[in-house]
């Protein structure tokens, strides 16, 4: 499993021009789902992502987590973070779980962060989504 978090003030989902989802301070995330990810990966990740100290205190240190600034969650699912690039031109996905699969551990994923978090906002799994956020830092983390 991999996840690109990035630390927002604002970020929104739209699939055929209405909001799916829609956060305001706090994280985006994409999530992709590998071919041998299991719950086991969601239950670590899941807690890892809620409990990262990436916000800053009143000392501008980060030090705090999700959890102590209120932040929302929004979480879009993104395959092709295991696009496979070595060879050619053209970026393979074998290393992606098979859909109904990725789908069914995606939605797992949000509802381990749904007990944790208070707002939890999700994409469309599937759909060619357009996202809108306003990075802020910018504060980007990647965790596999």
């Amino acid at each position: 499993m991999k996840l690109v978090i990035q630390r927002v003030s604002r970020a929104s989902v739209t699939v055929d021009g209405e909001v799916k989802g829609k956060i305001g301070n706090g994280y985006l995330v994409l999530l992709g789902v590998g071919a041998e990810d299991t719950e086991a990966e969601c239950e670590r990740l899941s807690a890892k992502m809620i409990n990262l100290r990436i916000f800053s205190d009143s000392d501008g240190k980060t030090n705090l987590s999700l959890k102590d600034v209120n932040g929302g969650l929004l979480i879009i699912s993104q395959f092709t973070l295991y696009a496979d690039c070595r060879k050619g031109n053209r970026p393979n996905f074998l290393m992606a779980k098979e859909p109904a699969e990725a789908k069914r551990l995606y939605e797992y994923f949000a509802e381990l962060c749904r007990r944790e978090i208070p707002v939890v906002e999700t994409g469309e799994f599937g759909a060619d989504m357009k996202v809108d956020l306003l990075n802020d830092g910018p504060f980007t983390i990647i965790l596999e």
